[in-house]
């Protein structure tokens, strides 16, 4: 191998010592971080880690001898690739709000709550928590709401809170991991290249399969097991949301809409603009006493001039760009029904430039080209990449604590080595949500853990056993990997292949 090589400039090659200093500065630091903010390390020291490590990083590029506008250049270039996924998430926090708002989420839960059936609560408990994280977007909402509803309503049934825990994590989990207003689902394509409705259509292919099976098992520890009680604890929560919003089948129609365009692959911020649209029309027609009422409070008319309906105009922009919250008379349903618009994304934006940074620095003096030469090395097939990816992933969420990071660095590591082996970069994104997005809340000192085992009040390990959503999508995707079904090659090497 030559002593030097080209990215943009000529350079010394890095060792693989000297590749790896930026990721266990980062790795270290975030163990750190974590361990003193916890769950707010989002709010902003996490990304503040991420700027430091990339100030590490171009420390070893310069020492390599790549100059500062080469670096530059990289960023930028970096920054410019995550872009239409910065575009989507704006979308996406207006979409949640005006859905919220107009009342198609609050029916979904409605209507998901109604098939609560004693005979198969644990089975009808991932349901219910799969239909709210997948309208909310939201695992940690969906567990801090219904979630710890239904834990009572399983205490009341004779049931241990560590399987009641594991199966509202496991539907909780599948609906935050397949929901396009999730944020780790738009931030794992951003990292891989893809983009977002490809990255679901994909995943589903891993992840059917896994709440399938996770369904089926629930299913029969319900029928094999014993138990008795009442339901009457969630009639509270049905009483607020049909005494706040009026509650109508009708509402399906803009879901069904933007998932018609989906299907018919209509790019992802147009659908979702509509989506925003239609939501803020049924906010009008359908919630129209709670709009003004609630613009009441946001606008305050002038002595002077007033535009009709200014009170029911403001309400609706509040709810697509801001911090808005629905009050009803349960204090549960009053966290689930709160939004924050297109800011409320701007944590992830955040976190995603500042990954950027870091990826663009790292990659302008070939550091992770050096790693991905040495994996690469290991690696033999397209099962063991995919093992090799599942396995990083796992490992920033035992030691960065994180499930962002554990999304992020390693999609920027393995982003080339996919391209390379000739795999489209779904494959990435795919095994990054199985396993990055899912196993964090395994682990008692990630953020996503810690939190769930606080909110619901049970141990991580009293829970980990029984989440078997959590526990089967990364043997899934490496499954699928070794297995080479639904491996989707770039056009150009699978004709190579079949030229071979």
């Amino acid at each position: 191998m030559s002593d030097t090589f080209t990215v943009e400039d000529n350079h010394q090659e890095p060792s693989l010592f000297q590749a790896f200093i930026p990721i266990i500065f980062l790795t270290a630091l975030l163990f750190v971080n974590v361990w003193i903010f916890s769950s707010d390390s989002l709010e902003g020291s996490n990304q503040i880690v991420l700027l430091l490590s990339s100030a590490v990083a171009g420390l070893v590029a310069t020492k390599l001898g790549v100059g500062w506008e080469v670096m530059q250049n990289k960023i930028v270039r970096s920054i410019g690739s995550a872009l239409p996924a910065i575009i989507i998430l704006f979308f996406i926090g207006s979409l949640s709000g005006t859905w919220m708002l107009s009342g198609i989420v609050p029916t979904m839960i409605y209507y998901g709550l109604q098939i609560l059936n004693p005979t198969i609560f644990l089975f009808a408990a991932v349901i219910i928590c799969a239909i709210v994280s997948l309208a909310t977007g939201s695992s940690w909402s969906t567990v801090a709401t219904i979630g710890v509803a239904l834990l009572g309503i399983g205490r009341a049934l004779g049931m241990g809170d560590g399987i009641i825990a594991g199966a509202i994590i496991s539907g909780a989990y599948f609906g935050d991991k397949m929901s396009p207003l999730s944020d780790t689902t738009n931030l794992a394509p951003a990292m891989a290249g893809t983009d977002l409705f490809t990255h679901i259509r994909y995943m589903a292919y891993t992840t059917g399969p896994s709440i399938g099976i996770t369904m089926v098992i629930f299913l029969l520890i319900g029928i094999f097991s014993s138990s008795s009680g009442s339901v009457q604890d969630i009639q509270p929560v049905l009483d607020a949301l049909d005494g706040t919003y009026n509650i109508s089948g009708w509402l399906f129609i803009v879901p069904v809409v933007v998932i018609f365009m989906i299907a018919k692959k209509v790019p992802a911020a147009p659908a979702l603009l509509v989506g925003t649209l239609l939501g803020a029309v049924a906010a009008f027609v359908f919630q129209g006493d709670l709009v003004a009422q609630m613009g009441k409070q946001i606008y305050t008319p002038s002595d002077t001039f007033n535009f009709p309906l200014s009170e029911e105009f403001a309400t609706i922009m509040v709810a697509m760009y801001g911090d808005l919250s629905v009050e009803t008379t349960s204090p549960a349903v009053n966290d689930l029904l709160s939004t924050s618009g297109m800011a409320g994304m701007l944590k992830t934006i955040w976190l995603i430039v500042t990954a950027m940074i870091f990826g663009g620095v790292m990659e302008s003096a070939g550091l992770l080209k050096r790693i991905a030469q040495w994996v690469i090395s290991l690696v033999n097939s397209t099962g063991s990449l995919i093992a090799a990816t599942t396995g990083t992933c796992l490992f920033f969420n035992v030691t960065a604590s994180d499930q962002y990071l554990a999304i992020v660095v390693p999609g920027r590591m393995y982003s080339d080595i996919y391209k390379k082996r000739g795999l489209m970069p779904e494959n990435l994104s795919r095994t990054l949500e199985d396993t990055g997005t899912v196993t964090s809340v395994l682990i008692p000192w990630n953020t996503c853990g810690a939190t769930q085992s606080s909110v619901l009040g049970v141990s991580t390990f009293a829970y980990a056993p029984y989440c078997f959503f959590n526990i089967i999508s990364p043997f899934m995707t490496m499954l699928f990997g070794y297995m080479g079904w639904k491996i989707r090659m770039i056009k150009e090497k699978k004709q190579q292949l079949k030229a071979a």
